[in-house]
Order: structure tokens, then sequence, then C-alpha cells
């Protein structure tokens, strides 16, 4: 694997799980994400289960439970059931730190198949008959499947189709945090202004996980700290959202500039080389779907790891919809019309009051999605090295 982030990691627990002999190759020095939660909806828990991890997940997890959308104002636009969505998809929707689901799967793999710091290059994609090879600094390394997890700027991905336009830059930035909030008792909700959205969300542990984007001109950066730019966005909207600022120190936020593939690539593979998560098909986060699309890819290349044709066939269409679909929410959620946003809300306050069922229908097709096999226990014992 060339990267260790959620899906390196669970394609590599899940082709360790089929006996394949693993090694994950991350060139940071530590595989700690930083600031920031993940909310897995079932399509990826059960992709989880294949590998025995779903039910502990879901242990761990803080439940989103009940919440909704609401208006910079706090007007609820909408509220969300958590018992709704769980009859509707056959399971619930859970958010944890990113940490907490690093670990576990780290936890799959045996003690010596992480390397960090280890910084890698793809030297030959390989093909019947030859391995692919990978550089790295302490020498190369053959194998009979590489796994590109390397993210939206994915080097692996330029090598295997250097003709492909590559991410273009989605139209918004985000901030994120993972703090404690003395005295923080809210529902789980995200509010949506003009081409503003915030979000905040309890975790398990007590902290709260906050995110925030807007439209803004690619690579900009606040004048004087990321802080006092959301007090200067977001400083004036419904409750909790200034106590959540106030809780937050300048070094807690995090910026990022949302990028993803407008232009589908024409594969997930080449030779012995196989795409996962962003690398692949990066999106914005509009629907929540980046991880768990990568969690998807994960299950499945392990199921397909002797046909990447098949895995290429089962995987672009389903995460090429989706991502389209993400590019629309984020210009419905991040317009910056005024008649528009009075439109949009008030669609969605009808919507509401006709029943959440109706709401969730945008999820459908996605959250209901099931691996290609039936779960097996994580303590299977693995049929032999490959």
């Amino acid at each position: 694997m060339i990267g260790g982030g959620i899906g390196g990691l669970t394609a590599a627990a899940a082709l360790h799980l089929c006996g394949w002999r693993v090694t994950v190759l991350e060139r940071a020095r530590s595989l700690e994400p930083v600031g920031a939660a993940i909310s897995l909806s079932p399509n990826s828990l059960r992709a989880l289960d294949v590998i025995g991890l779903g039910d502990e997940i879901r242990d761990l997890a803080a439940w989103s439970g009940d919440g909704g959308l609401r208006t910079p104002s706090g007007r609820w636009l909408s509220r969300s059931s958590a018992d709704a969505a769980a009859e509707r998809f056959g399971g619930p929707l859970v958010l944890l730190h990113r940490a907490t689901l690093v670990e576990r799967l780290t936890a799959l793999l045996p003690a010596d198949a992480v390397r960090t710091d280890a910084a890698a290059t793809l030297a030959d994609s390989g093909e019947t008959g030859r391995p692919a090879r990978v550089t790295t600094a302490d020498g190369e390394l053959e194998a009979d499947l590489v796994v590109g997890a390397d993210g939206v700027r994915s080097a692996v991905r330029r090598a295997l189709f250097p003709g492909h336009p590559g991410p273009v830059y989605s139209g918004f930035t985000t901030w994120r945090v993972v703090i404690p909030v003395p005295g923080a008792a809210f529902a789980s909700h995200e509010t949506w202004g003009r081409g503003r959205i915030w979000g905040t969300h309890p975790l398990k542990d007590g902290r709260v996980y906050a995110y925030a984007a807007a439209v803004t001109p690619a690579g900009g950066r606040a004048p004087d700290d990321e802080k006092a730019e959301l007090l200067r966005r977001f400083g004036d909207w419904h409750d909790p959202v200034p106590a959540v600022l106030a809780a937050t120190r300048r070094e807690d936020v995090l910026r990022h500039d949302v990028h993803h593939i407008a232009e589908p690539l024409p594969a997930y593979h080449h030779g012995r080389v196989a795409l996962v998560g962003d690398a692949a098909h990066a999106m914005p986060p509009t629907l929540g779907q980046g991880g768990n699309q990568a969690i998807e890819d994960a299950i499945v290349l392990a199921h397909h790891c002797d046909d990447l044709p098949a895995y290429t066939a089962a995987r672009l269409p389903r995460t090429t919809a989706v991502a389209r679909q993400a590019v629309k929410v984020a210009r419905l959620n991040l317009m910056t019309s005024r008649v528009g946003t009075v439109v949009r809300d008030t669609a969605l306050a009808a919507l509401s009051k006709a029943g959440p069922a109706l709401f969730l229908r945008s999820f459908d097709g996605i959250a209901d999605w099931r691996p290609p096999q039936q779960p097996y226990a994580s303590g299977q014992t693995p049929a032999g090295n490959r």
C-alpha cells in the first residue's frame, strides 16, 4: 500500500485477512490523523463487518442521533431521525474521531506491516508475468499488487494516467476543529447560509467536532489567524456556534481548500496497481462519503484482488455517481444567491414537513450498499501468504 490513510489501511487489513503479506508505506512520520472526525454510514459499516470491525466501531462511535438542518438564525429547516435512517438503510449513522478508526484498522495488521516516514514511488506498474516495483529510500520492493492510496494529489494516479487532468478546485474551503466545549449539550446539526455552512456534532468522548465551509478563491488564508476568520464569518450564528468558537484556540483550527476529480478516470487499475479512495475519485465532503467510499473500495478490491478489471467494473460507475451527487449537493448548500437560498430553504422546510423519509431519499443507492461477500470474522485464519 502506498498511503496509510483509511483506504490504504482498510485495504491492507482486508488483504491480510485473505492471506496476503502486506506492507503499508506512509510518508508521514505518524499515522495519527489530526483534527477531524469521520461520519460512517451503514454502507461502510457493513464493509467493515467483512473484516470483523463493524460492531466494534459501532460501539466505539458517537451516535449521531436525532438532529437536523438549520438556518444561521437557528430556525430548523428539517429534523432528522436516527431511527428512520436506521430503518431505511439497515443500520445507524455514526461519528467518531479518525484516529480511533486508524488505531483499530492498524491493530488488525502484523506489527511490522506499517512503515512510517517511508515515502514511496511507483517505478513499474507491472503486468502478467512481471511484478510491480516500488522505490523507497531503503531500496526497491516488488509486489504482486500495489494499492495507490495516496490521496487527492496521488502520485500513483499520475504515474498510471499521465494524461488525466487531475483534481480541480471545488470552489470552497473548509475549517475543522475537534475540541472540548464545557457544558455543551445540543443535537447534531448542520447550518446552511449564503455561501457558507457550519456543522456541530458531539463525540462519544465528550469532545465536539465542528466544521465550516465557505465559498472563497483558492489558496486564501486569513490575514491574522483562522479562528479570527471563523469569528468574522460565523460568530453571529445561532447557539452553540459562538460557544464552540469561544472554546477554540487558534492552533486548533485546520483549514484546507477542497478539490475533487471532475473527469472520471478511465479505470481504477493498470497492470498490477489499483487505486482506492481519493486517489481514484476525490469528491467534495458534502455527502460525507469520501471515507465511506474508500472503505468500500478496499473491501471490494480484496474481493477482486486477482481480477483488477472486475474491481474497476464494480467501483468506477458507483463512485462516479456518488461523486457527481456530492458536487450537486455542494452547489445547493453553498449557493450564494440571496433569492436562491430563500427558495432552497423554503423547499427544504416543506420537504421536511412531508416526512423524514422524503429527505432520506437522497441517500438511496448510497447508504444501502452491501459488500460483495458475506461478513467473516476478524479471527479467521489466513489461507497463507502470497
